[in-house]
C-alpha cells in the first residue's frame, strides 16, 4: 500500500492555490469541476500529492488540529525569510530536537498546519 494524497477541504480556492503555489513551490497536476459546486486542485509532481477541495455547500473545518503536512527545504532560516517577506507568520519554531533536523510551522489559510523541514 502506498499514501498518495493529502485532501484539504478549502473556503478559497484561489487562496489555497496562491500558498501552495508560491510558498510550499508545488504545481498544479490537475484541475477539475466534480459537480456543480466542487472544484478539486491536485498540486505536487511526486508520489504524494495534495489534494485542495473547495464546495461551497460544505463547510471548510475551522480548526484542525492535530496534523500537519511536512515539506522538506534546503535551510530553514531562509524559508522563514522568505515566509515574513510574503506576508506570512510562523506559527511556531524554528525547532532541532536532534542534531539532523530542524522544522518550523506555518498556518495555510485554512489554518492546516504546514511543517516546513531542513535535514542538517
Amino acid at each position: 500500500m502506498k499514501f498518495v494524497w493529502c485532501t484539504i477541504t478549502v473556503k478559497n480556492m484561489e487562496e489555497s492555490l496562491k500558498f501552495y503555489q508560491e510558498i510550499v513551490g508545488l504545481s498544479v497536476n490537475k484541475r477539475f469541476t466534480a459537480g456543480p459546486e466542487m472544484e478539486l486542485v491536485f498540486l505536487g509532481d511526486g508520489e504524494t500529492q495534495v489534494e485542495l477541495i473547495c464546495n461551497p455547500s460544505q463547510k471548510a473545518p475551522r480548526q484542525v488540529e492535530g496534523i500537519s503536512i511536512g515539506f522538506e527545504v534546503k535551510s530553514v532560516d531562509e524559508m522563514i525569510q522568505y515566509i515574513k517577506e510574503k506576508g506570512l507568520e510562523v506559527d511556531s519554531g524554528p525547532f532541532q530536537p536532534n542534531p539532523h533536523v530542524r522544522f518550523f510551522f506555518v498556518k495555510d489559510p485554512n489554518g492546516v498546519s504546514v511543517q516546513f523541514v531542513e535535514n542538517v
